[in-house]
């Protein structure tokens, strides 16, 4: 695949764990892929792990709760690739496994503001991407948790977020329809990875 016709995928929370397997596959598999995450050590680390062409990788610091950040990011990659050809909506994060009652609202918030408004924002970008390149559409995947079916005790703004994203994949899959956008979402379990 030329690097001209190689498809485009953004991934965040493409760090560590999850994200960072994803990104280094696609990237084996030939996609250029722009890595989003907090943490740029941990991009260039990802990117670095690739082997990749400097070229096929963007590294862009991102906290995908932010909107102005978020606007930037695909400000970037529209400047770098010009296309969009699947999102993953991986970044994520938890609040401490305290009592429901004891969970202080800014942690809550901040939940929220990562796993769920993150993937929406970007949702609402890669749409606006999706819609109008050529050719137009492209694929969208939300990481679920089994935390959504079988919740453990003292995750309740994880569990509840995460309910939620299946809400928004499937709204997002009846909405790009009409666009040739698909939007599907993975439920995984435990994964080894690194708290930081």
């Amino acid at each position: 695949m030329s690097p001209t016709t190689a498809p485009i995928a953004l991934v965040t929370g493409a760090g560590s764990g999850i994200g960072r397997a994803v990104a280094l596959g696609l990237l084996a598999k030939g996609y250029r892929v722009a890595l989003a995450g907090r943490r740029a050590d941990a991009l260039a680390e990802t990117a670095g792990l690739s082997g990749a062409a400097s070229g096929d990788v963007l590294i862009v610091p991102t906290d995908v709760g932010d909107e102005a950040a978020v606007d930037a990011l695909f400000g970037q990659i529209g400047e770098r690739f010009g296309r969009l050809d699947l999102l993953f909506n991986n970044a994520g994060t938890g609040a401490p496994p305290v009592p429901l009652e004891d969970l202080p609202l800014e942690a809550w918030r901040r939940v929220v503001d990562v796993n769920l408004t993150g993937a929406f924002l970007c949702t609402q970008w890669a749409f606006r991407l999706m819609k109008t390149q050529t050719p137009r559409g492209g694929r969208i995947i939300n990481n679920g948790s089994i935390s959504a079916h079988a919740p453990r005790p003292g995750s309740v703004a994880y569990t509840a977020t995460k309910h939620a994203i299946t809400g928004l994949t499937r709204s997002t899959a009846l909405d790009g329809r009409a666009h040739d956008i698909a939007c599907g979402q993975i439920d995984i379990g435990n994964a080894a990875t690194p708290l930081t």
